[in-house]
């Protein structure tokens, strides 16, 4: 498992970090956004002064075969090696392009992730999951490559606009309903806006959910069983995700998977008994503050046909993980298609 560190002077942290470990180059990966917002707080970083900077074109639409081949031609030019260091500073996409473009050059070069998203702080940057879209489907290619260290610094969070702290939210309810009772009535009583944000406290949230990440990881680095529980909401919120790209209204991966808890707690309640009430509460704030996705009924199909390509599934059958309680995970689980296409009715009837 990955190095997490948490700052407080995120300059200070990668400066100290780089100087204590030697890389024959150094690589810093940006978007258009982070770029103009985020890398300027890391411009008193000697070490970064003779770093050659790679910027990609921001949004998840980007984050295709394209922007991976432009990393490899900047560091194929450039002489990059295997003891070359890549650094990701941006949000889930930048981690998740830039890790697989580490992961295959040169068969794996080192890389460092510096999340500036909550989405990327509790979920992408740790774990070693690395990936680009393909054929309209969420992360179709990638690999496991973990990168030596992940720096989180909540200072980041104060750029964020009301969407994108949502989107990353959605993953630390998540590890609060695969967790503990605990963890999952705090994410509930948190008040969830931009103006006016408590960083300290969402900072102390942040460090639990990434607990809850980092030790499942730790157990179960490439998925064959316990980690699996990281995906719930996932199945069916990367086939919202997928629709909302092929409708050309693209959800942040957040909301998809906000809206794919819905659904998915459905068939938990329905499967294995998860409990109705505590399925209220949590649909209701997921209702109070996430936007609906819309589709309709001449959309099931579809869904259905991009859950089947989900990584977990075996033999063309979906498997779901879904839960009996808060923190009582059931991995590999199977829902005929009836059931699963009234998961998709349950989330209209309920959100609209």
């Amino acid at each position: 498992m990955n190095e997490v560190v948490f700052c407080k002077d995120i300059a200070t942290e990668l400066a100290l970090y780089l100087s204590r470990n030697r890389y024959d180059k150094i690589y810093v990966l940006t978007d258009t956004h982070t770029q103009d917002v985020c890398f300027p707080l890391l411009g008193c970083v000697p070490a970064l002064a003779g770093a050659t900077h790679i910027v990609i074109r921001a949004g998840d639409i980007h984050k295709e075969i394209g922007q991976v081949m432009h990393i490899w031609n900047i560091l194929s030019q450039t002489g990059a090696s295997r003891a070359s260091l890549l650094i990701n500073l941006g949000g889930g996409m930048v981690t998740d392009l830039g890790g697989f473009a580490a992961a295959s050059f040169k068969r794996g070069i080192h890389t460092v992730n510096v999340p500036t998203t909550l989405m990327a702080a509790v979920d992408a940057a740790i774990g070693g999951k690395t990936g680009i879209n393909f054929n309209s489907l969420k992360n179709e290619i990638g690999a496991f490559h973990m990168p030596d260290c992940v720096m989180i610094d909540c200072c980041f969070l104060r750029t964020l606009d009301r969407d994108n702290l949502l989107s990353g939210y959605a993953e630390i309810l998540k590890h609060g309903l695969i967790s503990a009772a605990g963890l999952w009535c705090r994410t509930l009583n948190f008040e969830l806006t931009a103006k006016n944000l408590d960083v300290e406290t969402l900072d102390s949230i942040v460090r639990k959910s990434v607990a809850v990440k980092s030790r499942i990881v730790a157990e179960d680095p490439y998925e064959k069983g316990l980690r699996k529980a990281l995906n719930f909401g996932h199945t069916v919120g990367h086939a919202y995700e997928s629709l909302s790209f092929e409708k050309q209204r693209p959800l942040l991966h957040g909301h998809a998977v906000a809206a794919g808890l819905v659904s998915e707690l459905f068939l938990s309640h329905k499967r294995c008994g998860f409990p109705a009430e505590t399925m209220r509460q949590t649909i209701h704030f997921i209702k109070t503050y996430y936007p609906p996705f819309v589709f309709d009924c001449h959309d099931f199909e579809k869904l259905y046909e991009c859950m089947t390509h989900d990584k977990k599934n075996e033999n063309g059958i979906i498997r779901f993980t879904l839960l009996s309680g808060i923190g009582e995970v059931r991995i590999d689980q199977e829902t005929d298609k009836k059931l699963t296409l009234e998961s998709l009715d349950f989330y209209r009837n309920v959100i609209f």
